[in-house]
Protein backbone atom coordinates (compact mmCIF):
# COMPACT_ATOMS: atom_id res chain seq x y z
CA UNK A 1 0.00 0.00 0.00
CA UNK A 2 2.68 2.36 0.99
CA UNK A 3 4.86 1.59 -2.40
CA UNK A 4 1.33 2.90 -4.23
CA UNK A 5 0.83 5.80 -2.36
CA UNK A 6 4.74 6.85 -3.22
CA UNK A 7 3.90 5.77 -7.01
CA UNK A 8 0.91 7.94 -6.60
CA UNK A 9 2.88 10.82 -4.77
CA UNK A 10 5.57 10.71 -7.97
CA UNK A 11 3.36 10.85 -10.55
CA UNK A 12 0.93 13.43 -8.85
CA UNK A 13 4.41 15.67 -8.34
CA UNK A 14 5.33 15.33 -12.18
CA UNK A 15 1.89 15.91 -13.05
CA UNK A 16 2.16 19.41 -11.43
CA UNK A 17 5.45 20.06 -12.35
CA UNK A 18 4.36 19.90 -15.84
CA UNK A 19 1.53 21.95 -15.31
CA UNK A 20 3.24 24.54 -13.71
CA UNK A 21 5.78 24.80 -16.79
CA UNK A 22 2.66 25.05 -19.09
CA UNK A 23 1.35 27.78 -17.31
CA UNK A 24 4.92 29.71 -17.21
CA UNK A 25 4.71 28.86 -20.86
CA UNK A 26 1.63 30.32 -21.41
CA UNK A 27 2.01 33.56 -19.26
CA UNK A 28 5.54 34.84 -20.89
CA UNK A 29 3.74 35.71 -23.87
CA UNK A 30 2.34 38.85 -22.14
CA UNK A 31 2.93 41.42 -19.87
CA UNK A 32 0.62 44.16 -18.85
CA UNK A 33 2.36 48.02 -18.34
CA UNK A 34 0.67 50.88 -16.85
CA UNK A 35 2.97 53.46 -17.58
CA UNK A 36 2.98 57.50 -17.95
CA UNK A 37 2.11 58.25 -21.44
CA UNK A 38 5.41 58.35 -24.04
CA UNK A 39 7.29 56.98 -21.44
CA UNK A 40 7.94 53.89 -23.82
CA UNK A 41 9.20 54.32 -27.66
CA UNK A 42 7.44 52.07 -30.39
CA UNK A 43 10.86 51.35 -31.28
CA UNK A 44 11.71 49.89 -27.85
CA UNK A 45 8.31 48.05 -27.20
CA UNK A 46 8.99 46.16 -30.71
CA UNK A 47 12.39 45.30 -29.80
CA UNK A 48 11.04 43.77 -26.36
CA UNK A 49 8.58 41.62 -28.20
CA UNK A 50 10.89 40.75 -30.81
CA UNK A 51 13.46 39.71 -28.95
CA UNK A 52 11.60 38.14 -26.17
CA UNK A 53 8.29 36.84 -27.64
CA UNK A 54 6.44 38.91 -25.19
CA UNK A 55 3.73 41.42 -26.02
CA UNK A 56 3.50 44.51 -24.04
CA UNK A 57 -0.04 45.98 -23.29
CA UNK A 58 0.23 49.30 -22.40
CA UNK A 59 -2.41 50.95 -20.68
CA UNK A 60 -1.37 55.18 -19.21
CA UNK A 61 -2.57 57.31 -16.39
CA UNK A 62 -2.47 61.26 -16.23
CA UNK A 63 -1.90 61.16 -12.64
CA UNK A 64 -0.37 58.72 -9.68
CA UNK A 65 -3.95 58.73 -8.24
CA UNK A 66 -5.44 57.44 -11.03
CA UNK A 67 -2.88 54.89 -11.45
CA UNK A 68 -3.95 54.08 -7.64
CA UNK A 69 -7.10 53.44 -8.25
CA UNK A 70 -6.84 51.52 -11.56
CA UNK A 71 -4.79 48.93 -9.19
CA UNK A 72 -7.15 49.00 -6.19
CA UNK A 73 -10.07 47.91 -8.60
CA UNK A 74 -8.26 44.86 -9.47
CA UNK A 75 -9.49 44.58 -12.91
CA UNK A 76 -7.01 46.08 -14.42
CA UNK A 77 -4.81 43.30 -14.98
CA UNK A 78 -1.88 45.12 -14.69
CA UNK A 79 1.62 43.06 -13.99
CA UNK A 80 4.05 46.39 -14.22
CA UNK A 81 3.45 50.16 -13.15
CA UNK A 82 5.35 53.17 -13.35
CA UNK A 83 4.42 55.47 -10.27
CA UNK A 84 6.18 58.31 -8.62
CA UNK A 85 8.46 58.32 -5.31
CA UNK A 86 6.09 59.16 -2.95
CA UNK A 87 3.35 56.70 -4.74
CA UNK A 88 5.46 54.06 -4.48
CA UNK A 89 5.28 54.47 -0.43
CA UNK A 90 1.74 54.41 -0.76
CA UNK A 91 1.43 50.99 -2.35
CA UNK A 92 3.90 49.55 -0.43
CA UNK A 93 1.67 50.60 2.98
CA UNK A 94 -1.19 48.91 1.47
CA UNK A 95 0.26 45.93 0.55
CA UNK A 96 -0.13 46.44 -3.52
CA UNK A 97 3.63 45.81 -5.20
CA UNK A 98 5.44 42.55 -5.16
CA UNK A 99 8.50 41.63 -3.70
CA UNK A 100 11.28 41.77 -6.73
CA UNK A 101 13.38 39.28 -7.42
CA UNK A 102 17.23 41.00 -7.94
CA UNK A 103 18.38 37.89 -9.64
CA UNK A 104 15.96 38.07 -12.64
CA UNK A 105 17.23 41.69 -12.92
CA UNK A 106 20.98 41.83 -13.40
CA UNK A 107 21.10 44.78 -14.86
CA UNK A 108 20.27 46.97 -11.56
CA UNK A 109 23.67 47.16 -11.34
CA UNK A 110 24.34 49.76 -14.06
CA UNK A 111 22.18 52.00 -11.70
CA UNK A 112 23.72 54.98 -10.12
CA UNK A 113 23.95 55.20 -6.63
CA UNK A 114 21.97 58.67 -6.60
CA UNK A 115 18.73 57.03 -7.38
CA UNK A 116 18.73 53.81 -5.34
CA UNK A 117 17.77 53.53 -1.44
CA UNK A 118 15.98 56.82 -1.94
CA UNK A 119 13.45 57.30 1.50
CA UNK A 120 10.61 55.62 0.01
CA UNK A 121 11.92 52.67 -0.69
CA UNK A 122 15.43 52.24 0.93
CA UNK A 123 16.03 48.86 0.42
CA UNK A 124 14.88 48.93 -3.20
CA UNK A 125 12.77 45.74 -2.25
CA UNK A 126 9.92 46.88 -4.30
CA UNK A 127 11.05 49.04 -6.97
CA UNK A 128 13.79 50.36 -8.83
CA UNK A 129 13.85 53.70 -10.75
CA UNK A 130 13.13 53.50 -14.37
CA UNK A 131 13.63 58.02 -14.76
CA UNK A 132 13.59 61.07 -13.02
CA UNK A 133 11.90 64.71 -14.28
CA UNK A 134 11.37 68.14 -12.54
CA UNK A 135 8.06 70.14 -12.83
CA UNK A 136 8.34 73.81 -15.00
CA UNK A 137 6.89 76.40 -16.93
CA UNK A 138 6.84 75.90 -20.99
CA UNK A 139 6.16 78.37 -22.91
CA UNK A 140 5.97 79.04 -26.52
CA UNK A 141 8.67 81.89 -27.22
CA UNK A 142 6.22 82.66 -30.49
CA UNK A 143 3.56 83.78 -28.92
CA UNK A 144 4.50 84.69 -25.45
CA UNK A 145 7.65 87.65 -26.34
CA UNK A 146 7.56 88.27 -22.11
CA UNK A 147 10.17 86.80 -19.42
CA UNK A 148 8.86 83.89 -17.35
CA UNK A 149 11.25 83.36 -14.77
CA UNK A 150 8.45 82.11 -11.58
CA UNK A 151 5.89 80.59 -10.81
CA UNK A 152 4.04 84.01 -10.15
CA UNK A 153 4.62 85.11 -13.63
CA UNK A 154 1.85 81.83 -14.54
CA UNK A 155 -0.02 82.07 -11.85
CA UNK A 156 -0.72 86.07 -11.37
CA UNK A 157 0.08 87.26 -15.16
CA UNK A 158 -3.05 88.80 -15.98
CA UNK A 159 -1.87 88.50 -20.02
CA UNK A 160 -2.15 85.09 -20.32
CA UNK A 161 -6.18 84.43 -18.91
CA UNK A 162 -7.33 82.10 -20.61
CA UNK A 163 -4.15 80.87 -21.81
CA UNK A 164 -2.32 78.76 -19.35
CA UNK A 165 -2.56 75.07 -18.31
CA UNK A 166 -1.70 73.71 -14.89
CA UNK A 167 -1.22 69.85 -14.44
CA UNK A 168 -3.99 67.31 -13.24
CA UNK A 169 -2.57 66.59 -10.63
CA UNK A 170 -2.88 67.52 -6.88
CA UNK A 171 0.38 67.49 -5.55
CA UNK A 172 1.97 69.05 -8.73
CA UNK A 173 -0.41 72.14 -8.89
CA UNK A 174 -0.51 72.56 -4.76
CA UNK A 175 3.16 72.03 -5.23
CA UNK A 176 3.51 74.99 -7.09
CA UNK A 177 1.38 77.70 -5.28
CA UNK A 178 3.44 76.30 -2.39
CA UNK A 179 6.34 77.09 -3.90
CA UNK A 180 5.64 80.85 -4.79
CA UNK A 181 4.72 81.64 -2.03
CA UNK A 182 7.85 80.49 -0.15
CA UNK A 183 6.46 77.06 1.29
CA UNK A 184 7.60 73.99 1.04
CA UNK A 185 5.93 71.36 -1.35
CA UNK A 186 5.23 68.49 1.61
CA UNK A 187 4.04 71.32 4.43
CA UNK A 188 1.29 70.16 6.53
CA UNK A 189 0.92 73.59 7.93
CA UNK A 190 -3.07 74.66 7.54
CA UNK A 191 -2.16 78.09 7.21
CA UNK A 192 -0.25 77.06 4.17
CA UNK A 193 -2.00 75.41 2.94
CA UNK A 194 -5.29 77.52 2.31
CA UNK A 195 -3.05 80.35 1.03
CA UNK A 196 -1.73 77.44 -1.42
CA UNK A 197 -5.70 76.75 -2.25
CA UNK A 198 -6.37 80.61 -2.42
CA UNK A 199 -3.68 81.18 -5.21
CA UNK A 200 -5.17 78.20 -6.88
CA UNK A 201 -8.63 79.14 -6.80
CA UNK A 202 -7.59 82.87 -8.09
CA UNK A 203 -5.62 81.48 -10.81
CA UNK A 204 -8.16 78.88 -11.94
CA UNK A 205 -10.41 81.76 -13.43
CA UNK A 206 -7.59 82.12 -15.92
CA UNK A 207 -7.13 78.82 -16.72
CA UNK A 208 -7.88 77.27 -20.04
CA UNK A 209 -7.72 73.58 -18.68
CA UNK A 210 -6.00 71.00 -16.16
CA UNK A 211 -4.00 68.64 -18.44
CA UNK A 212 -0.63 66.31 -17.55
CA UNK A 213 -0.97 65.46 -21.38
CA UNK A 214 1.00 68.53 -22.38
CA UNK A 215 3.22 68.06 -25.26
CA UNK A 216 0.02 67.94 -27.72
CA UNK A 217 -1.48 71.36 -26.38
CA UNK A 218 2.04 73.44 -26.67
CA UNK A 219 3.19 72.42 -30.00
CA UNK A 220 -0.30 72.91 -31.87
CA UNK A 221 -0.63 76.38 -29.90
CA UNK A 222 -3.40 75.48 -27.76
CA UNK A 223 -1.73 77.16 -24.63
CA UNK A 224 0.65 79.56 -24.71
CA UNK A 225 2.12 78.08 -21.38
CA UNK A 226 2.12 75.44 -19.08
CA UNK A 227 3.18 73.61 -16.14
CA UNK A 228 4.56 70.91 -17.27
CA UNK A 229 6.79 67.93 -16.57
CA UNK A 230 10.58 68.25 -17.95
CA UNK A 231 10.54 65.67 -20.18
CA UNK A 232 6.88 66.73 -22.10
CA UNK A 233 8.32 70.39 -22.45
CA UNK A 234 11.99 68.89 -24.22
CA UNK A 235 9.51 66.37 -26.48
CA UNK A 236 7.19 69.26 -27.26
CA UNK A 237 10.41 71.96 -28.07
CA UNK A 238 11.72 69.45 -30.46
CA UNK A 239 8.53 68.59 -32.32
CA UNK A 240 8.35 71.78 -32.46
CA UNK A 241 11.64 73.14 -33.89
CA UNK A 242 12.79 74.77 -30.88
CA UNK A 243 10.11 77.19 -30.12
CA UNK A 244 8.94 75.84 -26.81
CA UNK A 245 11.19 77.09 -23.54
CA UNK A 246 11.38 75.26 -20.40
CA UNK A 247 12.32 77.03 -17.18
CA UNK A 248 12.65 75.87 -13.56
CA UNK A 249 11.29 78.75 -11.46
CA UNK A 250 13.30 80.63 -9.39
CA UNK A 251 11.07 79.88 -6.19
CA UNK A 252 12.25 76.05 -6.34
CA UNK A 253 10.19 73.11 -7.45
CA UNK A 254 9.29 69.52 -7.19
CA UNK A 255 11.16 66.46 -9.15
CA UNK A 256 10.12 62.87 -9.08
CA UNK A 257 11.79 59.36 -9.64
CA UNK A 258 9.44 56.97 -11.32
CA UNK A 259 10.19 53.62 -10.20
CA UNK A 260 9.00 50.01 -12.02
CA UNK A 261 7.15 47.59 -10.01
CA UNK A 262 5.46 44.65 -10.14
CA UNK A 263 2.10 44.71 -8.94
CA UNK A 264 0.41 42.14 -6.26
CA UNK A 265 -0.60 39.20 -7.70
CA UNK A 266 0.74 40.17 -11.14
CA UNK A 267 -0.30 36.85 -13.55
CA UNK A 268 2.84 37.08 -15.52
CA UNK A 269 5.49 38.14 -12.84
CA UNK A 270 8.30 36.34 -15.06
CA UNK A 271 7.39 38.24 -17.90
CA UNK A 272 7.28 41.11 -16.02
CA UNK A 273 11.22 40.20 -14.19
CA UNK A 274 12.15 40.52 -18.25
CA UNK A 275 10.73 43.78 -18.60
CA UNK A 276 12.25 45.63 -15.72
CA UNK A 277 15.51 44.17 -17.00
CA UNK A 278 14.76 45.41 -20.37
CA UNK A 279 14.08 48.69 -19.56
CA UNK A 280 17.16 48.93 -17.36
CA UNK A 281 19.45 48.01 -20.31
CA UNK A 282 21.76 50.92 -21.77
CA UNK A 283 19.87 50.50 -25.48
CA UNK A 284 16.64 51.34 -23.68
CA UNK A 285 18.51 53.92 -21.32
CA UNK A 286 19.65 55.66 -24.70
CA UNK A 287 16.47 55.43 -26.74
CA UNK A 288 14.50 56.88 -23.63
CA UNK A 289 16.76 59.61 -23.34
CA UNK A 290 16.77 60.36 -27.24
CA UNK A 291 13.37 60.05 -27.59
CA UNK A 292 11.21 61.29 -24.52
CA UNK A 293 13.77 62.86 -23.12
CA UNK A 294 13.21 61.74 -19.76
CA UNK A 295 16.39 62.00 -17.34
CA UNK A 296 18.89 59.02 -17.01
CA UNK A 297 19.36 56.82 -13.91
CA UNK A 298 22.20 54.67 -15.20
CA UNK A 299 25.95 54.98 -14.80
CA UNK A 300 27.80 56.66 -16.88
CA UNK A 301 25.64 57.37 -19.69
CA UNK A 302 25.89 60.74 -20.67
CA UNK A 303 29.08 60.57 -22.95
CA UNK A 304 26.87 57.92 -25.00
CA UNK A 305 24.01 60.26 -25.86
CA UNK A 306 24.41 62.49 -28.64
CA UNK A 307 26.37 65.90 -27.88
CA UNK A 308 23.84 68.10 -27.73
CA UNK A 309 22.09 66.31 -24.37
CA UNK A 310 24.88 65.80 -22.79
CA UNK A 311 25.31 69.48 -22.35
CA UNK A 312 21.39 70.14 -22.08
CA UNK A 313 20.66 71.71 -18.41
CA UNK A 314 17.31 70.41 -17.97
CA UNK A 315 18.84 66.91 -18.03
CA UNK A 316 21.46 67.51 -16.75
CA UNK A 317 21.05 70.70 -14.02
CA UNK A 318 23.46 72.38 -12.07
CA UNK A 319 23.79 71.29 -8.44
CA UNK A 320 22.54 74.70 -7.65
CA UNK A 321 19.51 73.95 -8.77
CA UNK A 322 18.85 70.56 -7.73
CA UNK A 323 19.09 71.90 -4.03
CA UNK A 324 16.28 74.30 -5.05
CA UNK A 325 14.06 71.01 -5.97
CA UNK A 326 12.61 68.56 -3.46
CA UNK A 327 10.87 65.10 -4.20
CA UNK A 328 6.59 64.69 -3.16
CA UNK A 329 6.54 62.75 -0.46
CA UNK A 330 3.72 60.58 1.10
CA UNK A 331 2.17 62.56 3.88
CA UNK A 332 0.22 59.90 5.62
CA UNK A 333 -3.38 60.89 7.20
CA UNK A 334 -2.07 64.90 6.64
CA UNK A 335 -2.70 64.14 3.06
CA UNK A 336 -6.33 64.29 3.38
CA UNK A 337 -6.31 68.35 3.74
CA UNK A 338 -4.65 68.39 -0.37
CA UNK A 339 -7.32 66.12 -1.44
CA UNK A 340 -9.87 68.35 0.46
CA UNK A 341 -8.16 71.42 -1.27
CA UNK A 342 -8.14 69.97 -4.60
CA UNK A 343 -11.87 68.64 -4.69
CA UNK A 344 -12.39 72.26 -3.66
CA UNK A 345 -10.24 73.82 -6.52
CA UNK A 346 -11.99 71.55 -9.44
CA UNK A 347 -15.60 72.02 -8.47
CA UNK A 348 -15.86 75.80 -7.48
Amino acid sequence: MSRILITLTIVSSLFLGCTKKTETSAESHEVILAIWGNYLSPEMQQKFEKDTGIKINISNYSSNEELLAKIQMGSSGIDVAVPSDYMVEIMTKMNLLETLKPELIPNKADISDLFLKQSFDPENKYSLPYTWTSTGIAYNTELYKGSITSWKDLFANKDLKGKFALLDDVREATGAALKMNGYGANTTVASEIKKAKDTLLAAKVNVKMFTSDTIDILKNKEVVVAQAYSSDALQAAAQSGGKIAFVIPKEGTVYAIDNLVIVKGARHPEAAHKLLNFLLSKEAEISKVKNIYAGPILKDIAKELPKELQDNPVLFPKASEMRNMERIRDLGTDGKAYEELWTEVKTK
